[in-house]
């Protein structure tokens, strides 16, 4: 009670010393509204805390370069040698497809290869040690990745691979559910799958036990590209 008391009295004191700057446009009670970016941020950081407490991993809010940098770093570090690489929406995938490539992998490109080709390409994947893929929007309330099928980003990059990585937009993190869904659009929805990825693939023996990667992949990891 003692150190409350003089928290209080600093807090005072410092209030004496340094006035509040007296405001010229009041707001009659309203609160102020965020700026953009801190609303982004703040987004990010709820989304990177839930992915977190999903047993996947955040990489970071950063540049495409970045991202790519640290992602062949993983599958170099880890012995990878096969990783797939989903095709561009909103970021650029071509320099994390150059940087695997750079770290020894051999990279498979989905959306480049023929409808007669897809079975075998399909065998191929699902000897991926990664897979690599652009989400359309995260959302921050649940660290969900929500992912369009389509011919270069199928379903199977996502539930394939052993490892997976979701890349997606700071500016497509959204708050929740809703949100994503009005982002996606109805014609798209009622046109194309879409993936909701919350955390690496889990399930529940009769005894409850978690067990990760029965049905997915094992290992997730997450970042969000920020502009620099």
């Amino acid at each position: 009670m003692a150190e409350f008391h003089r928290l209080l009295a600093r807090l005072k004191g410092a209030l004496e010393a340094h006035p509040p700057a007296s405001d010229s446009h009041p707001t009659n009670g309203a609160a102020l509204p965020a700026a953009p970016t801190a609303e982004r941020a703040g987004l990010v950081s709820q989304f990177a805390r839930e992915l977190e407490a999903l047993s996947a991993h955040f990489l970071g809010a950063l540049t495409v370069r970045e991202a790519a940098a640290k992602i062949a770093a993983l599958a170099g570090a880890a012995g990878m040698r096969v990783a797939a690489v989903g095709e561009t929406v909103n970021i650029k995938m071509d320099p994390f497809a150059d940087a695997l490539a750079s770290a020894g992998c051999l990279v498979l490109r989905p959306g480049a290869v023929s409808d007669e080709d897809r079975p075998a390409a399909l065998e191929q994947l699902a000897r991926c040690d990664l897979g690599v893929v652009e989400a359309d929007c995260a959302i921050a309330s649940t660290g969900t990745f929500a992912v369009l099928t389509t011919k270069g980003r199928p379903s199977s990059l996502t539930l394939l691979p052993a490892t997976s990585v979701i890349v997606a937009p700071a500016n497509r993190v959204v708050p929740d559910l809703a949100a994503a869904l009005s982002m996606v659009g109805p014609a798209a929805l009622k046109s194309q799958r879409l993936s909701l990825v919350t955390g690496p693939s889990r399930t529940a023996d009769i005894e409850k036990r978690i067990v990760l990667g029965v049905h997915g992949p094992k290992i997730l990891y997450g970042a969000l590209i920020w502009p620099r």
